[in-house]
Parts: structure tokens; sequence; C-alpha cells
């Protein structure tokens, strides 16, 4: 029973409806995993503990449910969703004592569907980071180093799958923040197309950006729980009506014989490391060997995605996060003696340095005299960036590269440099512009660090069912990735 942590969450499910495996058994493995792995890792910020076990005891007291595909299966989520009687805190001070009386839509999907919500994941305060350095309580280490950054802003969801603490985790992803932690943590990380999962208590940092998805150990895990979560919301009007596929059956039998994967030149060139070239290098050849045919793309835009990601995104925070001012929302400070002091002593205490220079930075793109200059023109230039995807796509179907041009890097090297950080998601960025999906696929570990490699797909609007079957024959015919060395 100790080492039930080790399986996949789909054969998880299987265990539970047989009843060879008790909700309470599967419940217990995660926490004690979480108490044996948490001193080392800071994964994450709330842990349910007992009421997650009498949730569990309950569910077996009425026997397993076949019509709940994820009966009894503990999971995390990262802690920027809503949860019911659980602390969100979105890795912020300004919200740490913030009990939601709601669930998000895609937290209430996984209740549905029989998970059992074991524990909130760290993050960087308000999904702004790329390294999980930025929350405001911890930072949480990579299990397969833990001198080493599991990535961000899902880094606590990252390791806590990593690590066995979970069979899967909700992340979220505005600038690459599901797909950057699963290829620094060796897991796969799936961002939908915007609007496949509904954004409805998701606390918003880039609205037109923000998708949550799943994060889990293998492709099989991940078409499971994106059926959960996936589908129209009609209290958000971003979530597309659109039908949602079985994507677990969508893999079963695929084959990459015919499919056309195309590789950007943009995404192969300077700034790779020679250790994430090899190892996605020597996926594409397996692919092409499977049957794949491999034809060159352009995305020629994507030089300038950092600098219009950047713009679009600071700019929507510093709306968003304007209502945490410790009047509508979040702490007020003790120690104003008006109002104006009130407000500022407030958000000086409340909000960390990232996110401050985010919201000052989104506030001067927005201002008189720079509108036009900066936010109109990052606007025009998002534009341009999906036409690329879609002009690429018109020649393919699946787009592929590095998800990251590096392996995980140390605690604190780039902390010193806002712009470095801000650089490491040059390959995730884009994807987000574009409103398109796709995910990170880990293909093995680097030669020189030994730290996982993440493989990005790409595909095209509402294409996740052919984006996860090719992911998954990749998946059955690459060595199998070791456990990491954590505890």
């Amino acid at each position: 029973m100790s080492q039930l942590f080790d399986l996949s969450l789909t054969r998880v499910r299987d265990l539970l409806r047989s009843g060879e495996v008790t909700a309470e058994a599967a419940t217990a493995a995660c926490l004690e995993r979480i108490a044996a792995t948490e001193p080392a890792l800071d994964a994450l910020l709330h842990v349910a503990g007992e009421a997650a076990l009498d949730q569990a005891r309950a569910m077996d007291a009425s026997g397993p449910d076949a019509s709940r595909p994820l009966w009894g299966v503990p999971v995390t989520v990262k802690d920027v969703l809503a949860t019911e009687g659980l602390p969100t805190t979105c890795g912020s001070r300004i919200l740490e004592n913030f009990v939601p009386v709601y669930d998000a839509h895609c937290v209430s999907r996984l209740k549905e569907a029989g998970a059992i919500i074991i524990g909130k994941a760290n993050m960087d305060e308000f999904a702004m980071g790329s390294s999980t350095e930025n929350s405001a309580y911890k930072i949480t280490k990579n299990p397969w180093d833990t001198a080493r950054v599991p990535g961000g802003s899902s880094g606590g969801s990252a390791a806590s799958v990593a690590a066995g603490q979970c069979f899967a985790s909700i992340g979220t992803d505005t600038g690459g923040s599901i797909r950057q932690p699963a290829s620094f943590c060796g897991i796969v990380g799936l961002k939908p197309g915007y609007g496949r999962v509904s954004r409805r208590g998701l606390v918003a940092y880039g609205s037109s950006l923000d998708q949550a998805g799943p994060m889990t150990r293998t492709v099989a895990d991940a078409a499971l729980v994106l059926k959960v979560i996936a589908g129209h919301d009609p209290k958000d009007s971003t979530s597309i009506d659109a039908p949602v596929p079985d994507y677990l059956e969508a893999i079963q039998g695929a084959s990459l014989k015919g499919l056309r994967l195309g590789l950007p030149e943009q995404y192969w060139g300077e700034g790779l490391s020679a250790e994430v070239d090899a190892a996605c290098r020597r996926a594409v050849d397996l692919a092409a060997s499977l049957g794949a045919e491999i034809v060159p793309v352009s995305l020629p835009h994507t030089e300038y995605a950092i600098a219009t990601y950047y713009i679009l995104a600071m700019a929507e925070a510093s709306s968003n996060l304007a209502r945490f001012d410790g009047v509508r929302y979040g702490r007020r400070s003790t120690k104003s003696v008006d109002l104006a002091t009130m407000y500022t002593r407030s958000r000086c205490e409340g909000f960390g340095e990232e996110v401050m220079r985010r919201i000052m930075l989104g506030t001067y793109v927005l201002s008189a005299g720079y509108y036009d200059a900066y936010y109109r023109k990052a606007a025009q230039v998002r534009r341009l960036i999906r036409q690329d995807f879609l002009n690429a796509l018109g020649k393919c179907d699946l787009i592929c590269g590095p998800a990251c041009p590096t392996t995980a890097f140390a605690i604190g090297e780039n902390t010193a440099d806002p712009l470095q950080m801000y650089l490491t998601d040059i390959f995730t960025i884009s994807l987000n512009l574009s409103g398109l999906p796709g995910m990170s696929l880990p293909v093995g570990l680097g030669r020189d660090t030994g730290m996982p490699v993440g493989l990005q797909l790409f595909a095209g609007n509402l294409q996740e069912a052919p984006l996860l079957a090719a992911a998954a024959v990749l998946e059955a015919n690459l060595p199998a990735m070791p456990a990491p060395p954590i505890a």
C-alpha cells in the first residue's frame, strides 16, 4: 500500500473501481508521501489531511462509483484556483486569510468526478514567475535536484506530481506556466486551447491568456483529467460551447503514420542548450521512424513574442489586481493614518516585488500617451503571431520544439535579473498569445545535468485529441522516465 503513489492515475482508478484499493488507502498513501517529501520540497501550501481522509472513508462506505471517472483519486490544485473551505492565497500575503465560499468550475468538475482534493500547490505570487521563487511563503524545490527550481508558476503542482504526492494536479498557464514546470520536473503538462476549460474561479492574472490544465505522469492520465474539466460553462463568457471528445478513446491505437510534424526554425537555433537540443532531436527522429513526416515551418514573429506578451500580460495584471486594495479584497494595513496611506501600505505589505513591478509596468503601458505606442501595437503583433501558427498548421498537423531552452536552473540563479528570467519562457509564450493548445512531454534526461527535458507539441484550435494521440505514441516508444531521486 505504501507504494501506491508510484502508480499512474489511470492504474489507480482501475484499482479503485475494482475494489482492490480503497479510497482511504489511496489517500493515506499520498498523505504519507507528502509527510515524507514536503520537508525537502515545499511543494504544497495547504494539506487537507483529516478532511481528505474523512471524505475518502465516506466514499468507501457507499462503494466505488464507475460513473465517476476519478472516484477516490487524490489530486492537488494550484493555489490560484478557488476551493470552498480551503485557503486560496495565490501565493500572496495579500490573500493569506482568504477562504472561498465556492469552488472554481474545474474544481467542481473534479469533485463531481469523484476526485479528492488533498492539497493546494505552491506557486509564484499571482502566477507571476517562472521558478516558484516568487511565492510569499516558500520556495519549492525540484524533486530531481533540490538545489534547482521546479519551474513556475505552477512549480508546486509539477513537483507534487513528480514526487508522488498526488496522482494529478491542476495548474494554470498564462505564458507557459504548465508546460515549463512540467518540462523541468519530467511530467506531462497540457495547456488546453483558450476557452476549452472554464476560467471561472481562477484568480485572474492575464484574462486573455490564463488557462487551467492537467499536470500528470502520463499522457493517458492527462487525457482522462482533461475530459473531466473541459466543457462549456454558461457562467464564463470566454468558455467555448463545443463538444468535448473522449480523449482517452482518442489515444487508443493512435499512430504517427502520415502525420506531418512541423519543426519551426526559430525554436531550434541560437540559445538552445546542447543537451536539450540532443534530447528533443532524438524524439523527433523517433517520430520520423514511426512514420511521421518532418516538415520545416516558420514562425517569423517569434522574436517579438516576449515583448508582446509582457506588455499585454502586465497591462491585464494591472487591471485585474486593482481589486486587491485592502477595501474590496485583501489584507488591510493596520498602520494607516488616512485613506491614501491605507491603500499604499496595504498593497506594499501584501504584494511582493515581482507583482508590484508588473503592476507598475502594466499601468505605464496603459497610460495616456503610451497606450498607442505600446499596448495597441502589442495587440496588433499578437494577431500576427497567431497568424504565424495558423499558417504553419496549414502545412503540417502538429508543431513541435523544445519546451524550454535549458533544463531546470539553480535556485537563485536568475532572481537578480528579471529579463533573464523572462527569457526562460521564450518557447512557451507564443502559444498563449495564439490561444491554441499545447503540451510538454518528457523525452529523457539531459546528458550534462541529468535533469528532465520536455518536448513541446502544438495543435490547431480545439485539436487537443490529436495532440494527445501523438504524444501517447511517442511516450509509448520512448525509454521510460526513471523516478526522481527524492526520498
